[in-house]
């Protein structure tokens, strides 16, 4: 992309920014969230207000990294737990678990704030089935990227632009519960260890990317096809070894039988289950 044409991304993103008035900005502290945080807080000051929601669906690493980007730029920056694992609908795991998600977050927010709701949603988000959207279309969040015609790969290019070298870079990571397969139950512990091990496997296999999924059939890792291609019998059992220490097994006894597979986006995902 041009140097023009990202600022009149940026130009767009602005001006619909400057219509929303005082904004809430949902920051999971992925590359979409963090961008958006960054350019409302440069256009709108204090009238651009930052919600992080911890739980056990969202890997450390993301606080962290919202933690220290608001100290640095100096956001406002709030701290919230939105609920969603009192919520016996999340916890069940169905096909639109996002829905109660995002449900809970929204209503987290509305009950602190009377901002408008705004959401990192691009617009390559549109193309795929979203539960997520439907519950912040009935909490009226608008998605600044999508009424300015923003893709994922132009968010990449306004953070680069602004020097978000870092966050410009980030890959794609949802949230700890899209790794367990539809219709398994989410439970806290697992999802810590969850991050253990894709943290794990990043240390001693450097992947691009890697998912640690729990299907009805096991434990599964997931790794980018060149890493995938490249895994050989002595890093296999380095990781086995350490995945001994955890104790996910004793959470889903079926998890003794690990597998490691190439990446397929979403693959513990099953929408035709309920």
């Amino acid at each position: 992309m041009t140097n023009d044409s990202v600022l009149t991304d940026i130009g767009r993103l602005t001006a619909v920014l400057k219509d929303c008035g005082p904004v809430a900005i949902a920051v999971s502290g992925g590359v979409d969230s963090l961008t958006l945080a960054f350019v409302a807080h440069r256009e709108l000051g204090g009238e651009a207000q930052m919600f992080h929601a911890t739980s056990p669906a969202v890997p450390p690493s993301g606080t962290e990294r919202v933690r220290r980007y608001a100290e640095s730029e100096g956001w406002a920056l709030a701290v919230i737990d939105a609920g969603e694992f009192d919520d016996e609908r999340y916890m069940a795991n169905p096909a639109n678990r996002c829905f109660y998600c995002k449900s809970n977050l929204y209503d987290a927010l509305a009950r602190t704030t009377r901002r408008q709701l705004l959401s990192g949603t691009n617009l390559d988000d549109l193309g795929d089935w979203r539960p997520g959207l439907q519950a912040a279309a009935e909490h009226a969040v608008r998605h600044p990227f999508v009424e300015a015609r923003i893709t994922k790969d132009m968010v990449r290019a306004i953070a680069r632009r602004y020097g978000l070298d870092e966050v410009a870079e980030l890959p794609g990571s949802p949230c700890l519960s899209s790794r367990v397969e539809t219709g398994i139950r989410i439970i806290p512990e697992a999802l810590r260890s969850i991050d253990e091990i894709e943290r794990l496997v990043q240390r001693i296999l450097n992947p691009k990317t890697v998912r640690c999924r729990i299907r009805s059939q096991g434990l599964v890792v997931e790794l980018d096809e060149a890493c995938y291609a490249s895994f050989d019998g002595g890093q296999r059992a380095m990781v086995l070894e350490e995945l001994g220490h955890l104790s996910i097994l004793q959470k889903y006894p079926s998890t003794h039988a690990v597998e490691f597979v190439p990446y397929v986006r979403g693959s513990a995902f099953l929408r035709n289950e309920t």
